[in-house]
């Protein structure tokens, strides 16, 4: 399946749609991305993105997961609801293979760690589908498999702290900082 066109802006560009808290990154990636053929429209919320996406469907978006007043993936739906042929490639500092499983459900088409590069974002929006990735170089450490399971129960439980830490037999405030440190690697 190859990836859609948007309808060509006047300069011949296509329409992508970033999403991110994160001021300096956000700029840096608009820029890299307009320089590589993208007319870019910028938000820094999720209330924002999901304005942005209403008024002007994009035919591309990258999407931080964690943004300050809520959840990417909420940005996700709310783009997928307004144009179904929408490329989203979702970025985050907080990588698991939960919230990745739980960004392609919500119709991601890939899902990059940060600090992602903008060719990888440009190469993760236009990709066919026929290139697999590469296998990993190094297998996870114990720490980070550890990670990934108590991700994965938190978003089974529906982001519920209190939940989490009962099926996990674990103190709620124990598991409150595990949640909020970045992933081992």
């Amino acid at each position: 399946m190859n990836a859609p066109e948007a309808p060509p802006s006047p300069a011949g560009q296509r329409s992508l749609l970033l999403v991110d808290d994160d001021a300096p990154l956000r700029e840096r990636l608009a820029r890299a991305l307009t320089q590589r053929g993208f007319a870019v429209t910028t938000a820094e919320s999720v209330k924002a993105g999901i304005a942005a996406a209403r008024l002007a469907p994009p035919a591309y978006a990258v999407v931080d997961l964690r943004l300050g007043d809520g959840n990417g993936l909420d940005v996700v739906a709310a783009l997928r609801a307004v144009r179904g042929d929408v490329r989203i490639v979702m970025l985050t500092g907080y990588g698991n293979i939960a919230t990745a499983v739980a960004a392609v459900k919500a119709g991601a088409v890939d899902y990059l760690p940060k600090p992602a590069d903008a060719d990888a974002i440009v190469a993760a929006l236009l990709a066919t589908g026929a290139a697999l990735p590469q296998p990993p170089a190094e297998p996870m450490s114990a720490d980070r498999v550890r990670w990934e399971h108590i991700q994965r129960v938190y978003e089974l439980c529906d982001r519920n702290v209190s939940e989490t830490a009962r099926r996990l037999k674990m103190h709620r405030r124990t598991l409150q900082r595990i949640l909020a440190k970045r992933s081992p690697r």
